[in-house]
């Protein structure tokens, strides 16, 4: 048996289980840190996509909504109905970009980031104790490889 199964005598790889699936095991992964991240997020009313988007526009305050669908994974739909939310909540401001009537530019207001500065060390602490699960020698790598499995989806 190898890292992720059996392998037959043409050379393919079989799996022995559900729990030797990477798909699958990414799967529970991604479930177990969305709880995580929503328990630590539940007391500021932010969802963990919400967060993302917040977080997305920390650095770079004014993003069209076309980079935030890149940055964050968040489908177009999915995300123009958030954007919504969040502005009627004070989070964000969307507006028309004035090189292209057809792109909206979305900035973090105020509001915005002060809920980010307030939650942020929340999530971190939440992630934290979600890495800690693991050994330390393998974390920095464990995030790496995350990384470039994210990086993938860019693409």
């Amino acid at each position: 048996m190898n890292d992720i199964g059996t392998t037959r005598r043409d050379g393919r790889r079989m799996l022995d289980s559900l729990e030797a699936s990477p798909a699958h095991l990414l799967h529970r992964a991604h479930q177990r840190a969305a709880d995580v991240t929503a328990q630590a997020l539940r007391a500021y009313s932010l969802t963990p996509r919400q967060y993302e988007v917040l977080l997305a526009l920390k650095n770079d305050s004014a993003a069209t909504q076309s980079d935030l669908v890149r940055r964050t994974g968040i489908d177009r739909s999915t995300l123009a109905d958030m954007l919504s939310r969040m502005g009627k909540r004070g989070l964000t401001v969307s507006k028309r970009t004035e090189t292209d009537q057809r792109a909206n530019l979305v900035t973090i207001t105020d509001k915005g980031a002060r809920a980010l500065e307030a939650v942020e060390p929340k999530v971190v602490e939440a992630e934290q104790r979600m890495l800690e699960t693991l050994p330390a020698a393998i974390r920095e790598n464990f995030v790496s490889g995350l990384q470039m499995l994210a990086e993938q989806v860019r693409r």
